[in-house]
C-alpha cells in the first residue's frame, strides 16, 4: 500500500465514509463483559444464603425426654391406682368401672386430698382415655398425679 492510500483511508472514514477492511483503526472496538463484577455480586449473594440458612436451624424445637433411674420411696403413701386398658376400659384399684364413674368412684375411695392418683396406662391404650382418667381426677380435686412405668426387658 501506498502513502496515497493510506491518505484516501484516512480522508474517507474522517468523512463518515466506509473503508472496505483495510485499516484495523476503523473498527469500533468489541464490547467485552466484565466477569469480576459478576463474579463479586454471585459470592455476596452466596454469603447471604449461607448466612441465613444457618438461622433457620435454630428454630428447630429440640426436644430431650428426661430419663430417670426410679428407686422405691422409703415412706409409702396411699395410692390410688387407675388402670386403662389398651381398648380404653377403667379399672380402679382393681374394680373394673365405666368411665361415667370414674370421679365419683375418685371421691368415694380419697378421703383425704393429698392421696396419690397412679395412672397405670397400656402403651397402646386410646390416648382419649388416659385424659378422661386425668379429668376424673382433677374433678375428685385430685393434684397428685403420677404415671407407672416399667423398664425395657
Amino acid at each position: 500500500m501506498s502513502w496515497l492510500s493510506n491518505l484516501a483511508i484516512k480522508t474517507a472514514t474522517q468523512k463518515g465514509g466506509f473503508s472496505l477492511g483495510l485499516s484495523a483503526r476503523t473498527q469500533s472496538p468489541e464490547p467485552e463483559i466484565n466477569l469480576i463484577p459478576f463474579i463479586d455480586v454471585l459470592l455476596v449473594v452466596l454469603i447471604f444464603l449461607m448466612i441465613s440458612t444457618t438461622f433457620t436451624h435454630y428454630q428447630e424445637l429440640v426436644i430431650s425426654l428426661p430419663t430417670a433411674n426410679g428407686s422405691d420411696n422409703a415412706s409409702q403413701t396411699k395410692q390410688i391406682h387407675v388402670a386403662v386398658s389398651s381398648d380404653g376400659r377403667f379399672a380402679i384399684n382393681g374394680r373394673v368401672t365405666e368411665r361415667s364413674q370414674l370421679a365419683a368412684i375418685l371421691n368415694q375411695d380419697s378421703p383425704n386430698k393429698d392421696m396419690q392418683v397412679s395412672i397405670d396406662a397400656d402403651a397402646r391404650a386410646p390416648h382419649q382415655a388416659v385424659m378422661s382418667a386425668l379429668e376424673a381426677a382433677r374433678d375428685a380435686n385430685l393434684s397428685n398425679i403420677v404415671f407407672s412405668t416399667q423398664t425395657k426387658k
